[in-house]
């Protein structure tokens, strides 16, 4: 008895393996099709800032993984970028929110990138600064909240992100924002980026209407410079929280392009 109760076991694990072997190869062949959406983050910010997004992809059956950018400098954080689109499956889109456009820029050159997506990004010329660009344009009033620590680190105050970064976020969500903030090194936002992905890959942008931390005008002259796909969102600066299922499909048609 004792004997084919064994067996009995053996043979429910072996199909939940078997199953679950099953289940993973499925979503790898996926994957490997369909390719990894790799998400990069800006400043002021983590990976979490894109956890509604995720939920989103994921739903579709679309691979994820979010960077963690150490903020230290832009070389540090595309090479972290590069680090995460080198371990993805498949092809991959490579997303950009802000300060993560100047990542995705220079580490969309990677050969397994096939698209990229700016989220309210910025989308550097070669060999400019986030700093040349957004000099030629009126100051958003967010940037006003941004102050240095004695390290050089910028962060953005309490108020900043509840005026200005994430108004459409509850004040719970907003302690939060403030309180997980990856705070960036200022000489960041002068390194210049010396190689354009988009300019031999298709690129997706999705213009924000409501933002004050990039003016909506600057980032309508990027969309166009590279010639962009547009998705206008009434949206301020945290549209992947504020708007997800909008900026979820925009991804997946990035993705989903031949």
């Amino acid at each position: 008895m004792q004997s084919l109760i064994r067996r009995t076991v053996m043979l429910a694990v072996g199909a939940i393996i078997g199953a679950t072997g099953m289940v993973w190869s499925a979503s790898h062949a996926a994957a490997q099709t369909r390719g990894t959406v790799v998400l990069v983050h800006g400043a002021f910010a983590d990976g979490s800032s894109w956890s509604k997004v995720i939920l989103e992809l994921e739903k579709k059956n679309l691979e994820v993984i979010a960077v963690q950018l150490p903020l230290t400098s832009l070389a540090d954080d595309v090479a972290a970028t590069k680090r995460a689109v080198d371990r993805a499956a498949g092809p991959v889109t490579l997303v950009g929110h802000s300060w993560g456009g100047s990542v995705i820029t220079e580490a969309g050159m990677a050969d397994k990138v096939r698209a990229l997506v700016y989220v309210t990004a910025v989308a550097n010329e070669k060999d400019t600064s986030f700093q040349d660009l957004v000099s030629k344009y009126p100051a958003a009033p967010g940037l006003g909240e941004v102050a240095p620590d004695a390290a050089g680190f910028l962060h953005i105050s309490a108020a900043g992100v509840s005026k200005f970064f994430a108004p459409s976020q509850s004040e719970g969500e907003q302690a939060v924002l403030t309180a997980t903030q990856g705070v960036i090194k200022g000489e960041s936002f002068g390194e210049k980026v010396h190689e354009t992905a988009w300019s031999s890959k298709p690129s997706w942008y999705v213009v924000t209407e409501k933002d004050q931390m990039i003016v909506p005008q600057f980032q309508e002259a990027m969309a166009k410079n590279i010639n962009a796909k547009v998705t206008r969102i009434n949206s301020d600066h945290v549209a992947m929280l504020s708007h997800p299922k909008e900026v979820a499909a925009v991804i997946e048609q990035a993705a989903g392009a031949k």
